[in-house]
């Protein structure tokens, strides 16, 4: 009994010392903040939780998306024992100990097992091997949660029997709730600045604005009680997660490093990035700057950066941290060096300038003249089939009448563009 008192007495007692994310961690589904589109009413992961009928997952999502609190629920809704191991520091021995009680607990009270297998990408493939049988048999219900790829991370036989539910960044929207609910609990107000700002700075990472907010409303509490976070506050929380980041320099180091890039300096296109990788920025968030930039400046100038871009974001995701900084850096060095044009850039912007502007409709000969009585509307007829003429190319209208004169894009003598030009100046001349 006294056990008992003081167990219960030391679990109170870590609980309120506890993270304020693990403390406002959710009791039931209807907590759940994000991921609605598994979790809403009649959406399939809630049903199959309900249910109590859920063969094995995968939760795949970014941290902080919620993967190991919907574990959690589980273990408070299902009949089945729920039992969990960390990738980290299971071995297959400790695999076949919670099979071999798995077994004994179907035997003797008929009541199945959940295995809850955080970072199950830390998995090798000895030790998912040692998983399978019982996944195979119904013996486990395999829960594994990964910010990883599983499809390159998971045994391709194990993750085929297995259901994946991706999880999605929260939104915007969500994570002011889980701010609001974080004051509550802390006895604290915050200011709409420091609010925003905590949100925009937090990449739809729930985990990280909770321990963020936690740390402002600590900092906030020194100057009185109640707290009240201001974006001073808001800001220092954040500079714990990457030190070497100051006031407003994600933006600026980031302007930086594209500026770089597109003035054709790979010394300080490397520099910036190492500057952002170093701080701990996202390098997701660098690979899609980088996409970006292959169409933005150097477009068709060199059509081969978006292909370089797009592979490094890939490798990114394939590979990992830390080596998939190779790939970053290859990406960065050769749209650094590729010749630059904006031309594309220039060119859906006028684009879209006359959609808006012009409008226009549908030429009759382009219009869809497939089905029947289209003829009679004059739909499809005139138009010219340009594989029917030897060139592979017919002079016609392909825009309304309004803009036909507008000329958008219009190719620079830089790179690959000077062979674009050629082609659309033979096109022009005959």
């Amino acid at each position: 009994m006294a056990d008992d008192l003081f167990s219960a007495a030391a679990g109170e007692r870590l609980e309120r010392l506890a993270p304020l994310a693990a403390r406002l961690r959710p009791k039931h589904l209807d907590e759940v903040v994000g991921q609605q589109h598994l979790l809403g009413p009649g959406k399939p992961l809630r049903a199959l939780i309900e249910a109590d009928r859920l063969s094995s997952v995968i939760l795949w999502g970014p941290p902080g998306t919620g993967k190991t609190t919907i574990a959690q629920l589980l273990a408070r809704t299902t009949e089945k024992a729920f039992v969990q191991l960390s990738a980290v520091s299971a071995s297959v021995k400790d695999v076949r100990a919670e099979i071999a009680k798995a077994e004994a607990r179907l035997g003797e009270r008929s009541q199945g097992t959940i295995l809850f297998l955080d970072e199950v990408h830390r998995f090798n493939k000895a030790q998912q091997d040692a998983l399978l049988p019982a996944v195979e048999s119904g013996l486990l219900v395999l829960v594994g949660a990964t910010t990883e790829n599983p499809y390159f991370e998971v045994n391709p036989p194990l993750l085929s029997r297995s259901t994946l539910f991706r999880l999605e960044l929260l939104a915007a929207e969500e994570l002011y709730e889980l701010l609001g609910r974080g004051l509550e609990m802390e006895g604290a107000s915050a200011t709409t600045e420091a609010l925003d700002h905590l949100v925009a700075r937090s990449d739809g990472d729930g985990r990280h604005v909770l321990t963020s907010l936690e740390v402002a409303v600590a900092l906030a509490g020194e100057r009185g009680a109640p707290p009240e976070v201001e974006l001073a506050d808001a800001e220092a929380a954040l500079n714990t997660r990457a030190l070497r980041y100051g006031r407003d320099e994600h933006y600026d180091v980031i302007s930086a490093f594209i500026k770089s890039i597109r003035g054709s300096d790979p010394d300080a296109g490397l520099y910036w990035m190492g500057r952002m990788l170093d701080a701990g920025e996202d390098p997701r968030f660098i690979a899609r700057r980088l996409v970006i930039l292959a169409s933005e400046d150097v477009g068709m100038a060199d059509p081969r950066g978006l292909l370089v871009a797009n592979a490094a974001a890939h490798a990114l995701e394939f590979v990992g941290l830390p080596e998939a900084h190779l790939n970053l850096a290859h990406a960065v060095v050769y749209l650094a060096t590729a010749p630059k044009s904006n031309r594309v850039t220039i060119a859906i912007g006028s684009a879209m300038a006359d959609v808006r502007n012009q409008g226009g409709e549908v030429p009759l000969h382009l219009r869809d003249g497939h089905y029947q009585g289209a003829a009679k509307l004059g739909h499809g007829v005139g138009y010219e089939y340009p594989h029917d003429d030897p060139r592979g190319w017919v002079d016609q209208e392909h825009r309304p009448d309004e803009v036909r004169e507008n000329v958008y894009y219009q190719p620079s003598e830089h790179g690959f563009e000077t062979e674009v030009a050629r082609r659309m100046s033979e096109r022009t001349d005959r």
